[in-house]
Parts: structure tokens; C-alpha cells; sequence
């Protein structure tokens, strides 16, 4: 029996995807719940794995094709992998009979051939029954043996060129993830009144609490680690709650106040900028915050987040301090209206009481749109922020 493989149903705010990367070639056999494919969109890279165990037997949609919402994109022949691979023979040789020596090319690989202008006859496929593989390409080019964009212009990869200096390039194409972050990006900084106010924040206190507690919050919260982000979204949350207008967002010509915070946290992940989102900050304590956060952040690496976690959120922060940045002005996260953007801990010179004494301090920027908020309300703001950070007590105490 066939079962055809189809797009997962997309959200209202994703039209379409693109697919980025077939695991499995025709006539492989696949395992219930096995990846075969991943499909990336605006926002998130989605996995689709097999329906059954069986024989992959069609590949509708190839890697660069875009897609819809439950579209078909390939096909398993379900039962035993070793029947299914045995009937799905008599299709792979009709298929190698009607399409000839395409047949025997991975979708991957004939992507490859298509961008660097190879001739597929004059590589040997390593795969199964000699398919031509991605890797096979990838040798052939490090092999030096496809032609060289030094050679002959005409044949030169569509990818790698030489520049007017001389000099080799590469030439790849955006990500639609990368794409839409520079869009919205583009469109924050032409669209909105933004403008940032700074301050600076003493971080001694907080990082004496966790030198203090951190091996006991540890073992209370089952290996959950206490960071200084928690510290912030808590601080944030308190603060909101006494400035609406930072926590609110435009839907037009309408301003949308929350009787919520839900916190947005940036996240770098190796295809591009993401925010998940924290719901409900106001019920969570520390642990819960760390652990969430932590969560987010293995999940943005191995691409796992989806879209239902990254939707909404009332204001966001980003943390340009892991990466050793003392100073940034952070891009607003359209409809937010404002976003904090914290910095590396650096030890300073800081006069307290008439004498000089060496703090750790962190440089706070926060960006907001201007016509929205007032330059009083975002600077009140972030002093509640500082003044609840170099003091925690007031946290507990809501004060």
C-alpha cells in the first residue's frame, strides 16, 4: 500500500515553505517516525518524518521547491522494509527506464550538479545501485577536478566566482529564516519612532545571590541553573506591570494594552535569529525561567523550535553580553513597542560615597517606539529595571 507523505498544515501567518533537505533517497528504507525531511519557512524549520515503515517511492518535491499546506511531497510504500524494498524495485526501474541517468542522481545532489554545471556522466556514484550522492558532488569539487571558475568562465559554479580583484567568492542563497529577519528588521527601523535610552546597572548584588545560592538552587530545581537572565525577566516583568505603555503593542491605529506579560527572548540559532516566547512571567519563578530558557536554547540549535512558541509575546530582550557586546542599540520586535537590550559585565571604576571603588556594571539599552511611549515613561522604566536588579529584595517584596 502507498501512503503519500504530506507538508504538515502551515499557520495562518506562514503561506508557504520551502524544502531544505531530503534525508532519504528512492528505494530507501525508512522506519515509522523516521526524519525524511525538512521543510523551512519564515520563522521555523519543520521536520516531517515517515508515516509507516516501508520504501520510500517517490520524491514529488525537491530540495529549493516550495510548498503549501498539505501538499503532497513525496510517497512510502508501506509493510516490511525488505518486501516493500522488493516491490518498490519494478517503480525504481521504470523510473530509471522513463528519466535515465536522472534517475540514478539524489535530489540533493542534482541540485548540486545544476548550481556548479557538472556533468553527471563523468562522476561515479558511491550510493545504493550507484546513485549519485551529495557527498559524491562535494568531492568532486574539493577534488579539483570540476571546472575550474579560473578556466572557463562559462562552465564556472553558479555559486563560486572570482571577483574584479582577483579574488575567489561564494555566492549563497538567504535563508528564508534570514530573509524574513531582515525584513521585519528593515521594516522596524523605517516604520516605527524608535529611539534608545541607556543606563547602567551594578550587577554585584545579583552575582553575590548567585555565588551565594547557586550549588543549593541547583540541587533544589533538579540540576536547573541559576544565570542572570531570570534575574532580568523577573526585574522586566515588575517593571511592566508599572508602565503598561511598555507593554503594549500597535494594531494599526489601535494601541492594544496587555493585562499580561509574555517575554520574548532572543536566541542566535546557526540559521538565524529567533524569539521564543515566555508565557504568563508573572506566575513563574526563577527556576521555572531558567529552565524554560535553557530549553529554548537547545531546541534553537537543533532547530526544533516550532511556531506556536515563537508567536506573540508582549516585550522582548536580547543579550548581546554572551557575545562580548558593551554596548548595542537593539531593533524594535514589531508590534512590541519597546526591547531591552542587555551587555557583557565589565568591572569598572564607580565612585560610591566619595571613594572609588571597582563594580562590575552592565550597560542597559532600551529601544522604544516614540510614538508610543514617552521619553519619560521608557527612562522611568529603565531605572525600575536598574533599581530592582542592584537591589533583588525589591522583587520579593513588589516595592
Amino acid at each position: 500500500m502507498t501512503i503519500e507523505i504530506k507538508a504538515p498544515t502551515l499557520p495562518e501567518s506562514v503561506p508557504d515553505g520551502t524544502i531544505a533537505n531530503w534525508y532519504k533517497n528512492v528505494g530507501d528504507t525508512v522506519a515509522r517516525d523516521e526524519l525524511l525531511v525538512d521543510i523551512e519557512t519564515d520563522k521555523v524549520v519543520i521536520e516531517v518524518v515517515s508515516p509507516t515503515d516501508g520504501t520510500l517511492k517517490e520524491i514529488l518535491k525537491d530540495a529549493g521547491e516550495t510548498i503549501v499546506s498539505n501538499q503532497a511531497i513525496g510517497s512510502v510504500l508501506a509493510g516490511d522494509s525488505k518486501q516493500a524494498a522488493v516491490e518498490a524495485q519494478p517503480a525504481a526501474q521504470a523510473a530509471s527506464t522513463s528519466n535515465g541517468a536522472e534517475a540514478m542522481i539524489s535530489p540533493a545532489a542534482k541540485k548540486l550538479i545544476e548550481e556548479n554545471n557538472l556533468d553527471a556522466a563523468s562522476i561515479t556514484g558511491s550510493g545504493k545501485d550507484g546513485r549519485i550522492t551529495k557527498e559524491d558532488i562535494l568531492k568532486k569539487l574539493e577534488s579539483g577536478s570540476a571546472p575550474s571558475p579560473a578556466v572557463s568562465t562559462a562552465t564556472a559554479p553558479a555559486n563560486i566566482g572570482i571577483s574584479e580583484e582577483g579574488r575567489l567568492e561564494e555566492r549563497v542563497p538567504m535563508s528564508r529564516l534570514r530573509a524574513k529577519v531582515a525584513e521585519r528588521l528593515l521594516h522596524a527601523s523605517q516604520s516605527t519612532a524608535m529611539l534608545t535610552t541607556f543606563n547602567e546597572v551594578n550587577m554585584k548584588p545579583v552575582m553575590d545571590i548567585r555565588a551565594r545560592y547557586k550549588e543549593e538552587f541547583e540541587k533544589a530545581h533538579d540540576g536547573t541553573r541559576l544565570g542572570f537572565m531570570s534575574f532580568f525577566v523577573r526585574a522586566c516583568t515588575e517593571a511592566l506591570k508599572r508602565f503598561p505603555a511598555v507593554n503594549a503593542s500597535l494594531d494599526g491605529d489601535d494601541v492594544v494594552y496587555h493585562g499580561y506579560q509574555d517575554i520574548g527572548v532572543a536566541v542566535s540559532s546557526p540559521r538565524g535569529l529567533v524569539v521564543p516566547v515566555l508565557r504568563n512571567v508573572d506566575s513563574m519563578g526563577l527556576a521555572q525561567v531558567e529552565k524554560e530558557i535553557r530549553q529554548f536554547g537547545l531546541k534553537a540549535k537543533d532547530g526544533k523550535l516550532s511556531i506556536e512558541e515563537m508567536l506573540g509575546g508582549t516585550f522582548t530582550i536580547s543579550n548581546g553580553g554572551v557575545f562580548g557586546s558593551l554596548l548595542s542599540t537593539p531593533i524594535l520586535n514589531p508590534p512590541q513597542t519597546a526591547i531591552l537590550g542587555m551587555h557583557k559585565i565589565q568591572e569598572r571604576p564607580m565612585a560610591v560615597s566619595g571613594e572609588v571603588v571597582v563594580l562590575p556594571m552592565m550597560y542597559l539599552a532600551l529601544s522604544y517606539d516614540h510614538r508610543m511611549i514617552d521619553g519619560k515613561e521608557a527612562v522611568q522604566f529603565l531605572v525600575t529595571v536598574k533599581e530592582l536588579l542592584e537591589d533583588p529584595t525589591r522583587l520579593l517584596l513588589e516595592i
